[in-house]
């Protein structure tokens, strides 16, 4: 079904759910379009995920596919599978027809297979970014229908597997952190010449880390480090009078908007290590501490495990992770100027800038355009 090589590229890009997905569909989308101007981009999500937001707010056209979760034990959802999939590839092949695709990118997520399936049988080349070391299975069943896959990491196993990192936006992909980090931190409301502890839970915040920092805020500020503790929405840490919580060098936002400011004002940053942000981390060079998210099949600690061997980053279970181990850890770890100097360099030599570009490029190969 792909179209005559005159007619102009028409792309259309299915994932979301989560920022996890949405961020490098938008991406990549973006490095499309920087590449090939007039091409036509639809993205197609679910009516229940970020991408109702942020697809709109980056200038894409949306559209919408039932969310197929795939059952993994009997039960009812299970039973009503095979209609609900025939309902979804149907209103899949619907969109690719009226969209005259050139090429399905999918990012995975429950909107994918269906997608999938429908371009395989429409003879649309298919197209694959598989985020996470541990491949999601909407993405599974796709590689058997392509050879354009790309990985986020190395350690990922799927067919056709070709590593070409996380796709991100140009602010992060393209940041000098040593000749922003004055402007950043100005606007971040900090101090210029501190050394910088940023910390962040991402946009839904960490309990722990949370309560961990909170309790550490006099032997930070005694150490002389600014702390800047992105507590994630509604998730603001107050204290025991009710107000929001206070002490000498340190502010507390719910939410940055535009994470390059706080790759660039950070000394060392405190964080979950889900895929986009360690990616992120070593794109920048940024040293970090890692808290991976406690529940799941232990992704996150897969994530941060190339930065964490290649002495780049530091790794503490969320358990782990207290007042005292951030006094005895993370505070000498600030003040160790050498030391987040190697971690920088070292992440930066793992790091990959040209990921969105790289998926472009497979898009236009698939393409043969």
């Amino acid at each position: 079904m792909t179209q005559n090589s005159n007619t102009p590229l028409s792309v259309v890009l299915a994932g979301g759910g989560s920022a996890g997905h949405v961020s490098p569909l938008l991406a990549i989308a973006n490095a499309i379009k920087a590449t090939v101007p007039d091409a036509a981009i639809l993205a197609v999500g679910t009516r229940d995920g970020l991408e109702t937001r942020l697809v709109p707010a980056a200038g894409f056209e949306l559209a919408f596919i039932e969310r197929i979760p795939l059952p993994r034990r009997p039960s009812v959802d299970l039973l009503k599978l095979p209609i609900r999939m025939v309902r979804a590839v149907a209103t899949a092949k619907t969109l690719l027809q009226d969209a005259k695709a050139d090429v399905l990118v999918g990012v995975g997520g429950y909107v994918c297979t269906p997608m999938y399936l429908a371009a395989k049988s429409l003879g649309v080349p298919i197209v694959i970014h598989e985020a996470n070391t541990k491949a999601g299975l909407a993405n599974k069943v796709g590689a058997r229908y392509t050879t354009f896959v790309g990985t986020a990491f190395e350690a990922t196993k799927i067919r056709h597997a070709h590593l070409v990192g996380m796709p991100m936006r140009k602010a992060v992909a393209t940041l000098d952190r040593t000749a922003e980090r004055d402007g950043a931190r100005e606007r971040l409301g900090l101090e210029a010449g501190l050394p910088t502890l940023i910390v962040t839970g991402g946009s839904l915040g960490a309990l722990r880390i949370n309560k961990a920092v909170a309790a550490s805020l006099d032997a930070l500020a005694a150490a002389g480090i600014q702390t800047l503790h992105i507590t994630g929405k509604g998730k603001s840490v107050q204290g025991a009078d009710g107000e929001l919580l206070t002490a000498p060098l340190y502010r507390q936002v719910e939410y940055v908007d535009g994470m390059e400011d706080v790759y660039a004002a950070a000394d060392l940053l405190l964080c979950r290590s889900g895929a986009g942000t360690v990616s992120e981390v070593a794109a920048v060079g940024l040293p970090a501490v890692f808290v991976p998210l406690p529940v799941g099949n232990g992704e996150q600690a897969r994530n941060a495990a190339g930065l964490v061997a290649a002495e780049a980053a530091l790794l503490v279970s969320d358990a782990a992770l207290t007042a005292q181990w951030i006094m005895d850890t993370v505070i000498p770890l600030c003040l160790d100027e050498p030391r987040l100097t190697r971690m920088g360099e070292s992440a930066a030599q793992l790091g990959i800038r040209n990921a969105a570009e790289s998926m472009a490029g497979m898009v236009l190969a698939a393409s043969g355009k």
